[in-house]
């Protein structure tokens, strides 16, 4: 509980879209750091999973500035990387040498694909990312579903263009049906696996589609699980090793993909802070990978725990 306290008393600096260009807060660390991660975990800036990771990442000695796409507006859809590249100039001018971000799952491909955008993101951190961009999507109330694709929109734009993606094989409400369907039918507390599976096979994904993560600078850490059912993190983790591979490129890349994780592939000491009851417990309430493998999932969350503060202890000590 001392916890959950100390998380609503933390300061901030609230940016809104109207006078700042940008939906997010800035929560500088008490150790006067001089390095930002840009992180983008919960529905809102300041919700308690936003406020989460803040509190785990001043314990790793950085500044962060929490984004999300606008006050309650949960979907993604066709999202300007111009509001990435205001954060980046802000905190620049603030006092941050340094500047990487961090994603999970959608945001996980945002923070892949703005990196390959900008070159001052130096540390980029994907849990459960996608190679590609896909079909922009909203969230909320419509017609019975609580999702469904945009037409015509893609996950990000820059510079008034949609960026390309691939389209979904499903149209609404088809496209909540078969999440539903699948959802019911694997006891998960959500599983879009078929969604994207179907998709790729009607409209295999093209090159312009797929993110230039070799454009990405200094360290870039993938994470994901082979029992995502959220969508095939495994197989896109893989191409993008390929990717690297095959291309010239001066980003360390760094991946690691778990027999057993799920969906959620967050540090435990971060899910602790988050989930008092027990990170264990929640994870085996949403997905039943959790309640099968168990330990399994546990020993993975603590390896990417060690992981990740290996990558940001790193990034912090060198020159750029």
């Amino acid at each position: 509980m001392a916890d959950i306290k100390e998380m609503m008393q933390m300061q901030k600096r609230h940016f809104e879209m109207e006078t700042d260009g940008l939906y997010g807060a800035y929560w500088k660390c008490k150790t006067d750091s001089d390095c930002a991660m840009i992180a983008m975990i919960g529905d809102d800036s300041e919700d308690y999973l936003a406020r989460t990771s803040v509190k785990w990442l001043h314990k790793l000695g950085v500044n962060v500035m929490t984004m999300s796409p606008a006050k309650k507006d949960y979907g993604h859809h066709n999202y300007p990387l111009e509001r990435i590249e205001k954060a980046i100039s802000w905190l620049k001018t603030h006092g941050n040498r340094k500047i990487g971000i961090v994603g999970a799952s959608t945001t996980g491909t945002l923070a892949l694909t703005a990196a390959s955008y900008f070159e001052d993101l130096t540390l980029t951190i994907g849990l459960t990312p996608s190679d590609f961009i896909w079909q922009g999507f909203m969230q909320g109330e419509k017609d019975g579903c609580k999702e469904w694709p945009i037409e015509g929109e893609s996950l990000f734009s820059y510079k008034g263009e949609s960026l390309p993606y691939m389209p979904f094989c499903y149209k609404h409400p088809d496209y909540w049906h078969v999440i539903e369907k699948e959802t019911k039918r694997t006891g998960d507390m959500i599983n879009s696996r078929k969604l994207f599976d179907d998709s790729e096979t009607a409209h295999p994904i093209t090159e312009e589609e797929m993110i230039k993560i070799e454009k990405i600078h200094g360290t870039l850490l993938l994470i994901g699980a082979e029992d995502d059912v959220l969508w095939d993190t495994a197989k896109y983790i893989r191409r993008m090793e390929l990717r690297m591979k095959e291309r010239p490129h001066t980003c360390r890349l760094e991946s690691v993909i778990y027999e057993h994780a799920t969906h959620f592939v967050f540090p435990e000491s971060m899910l602790k802070t988050m989930l008092p009851i027990g990170s264990g417990i929640f994870m085996k309430l949403a997905f039943q990978a959790a309640r099968k493998y168990p330990k399994e999932c546990q020993r993975a969350r603590l390896d990417i725990d060690q992981r990740v503060r290996n990558a940001v202890a790193e990034w912090k000590s060198t020159e750029r």
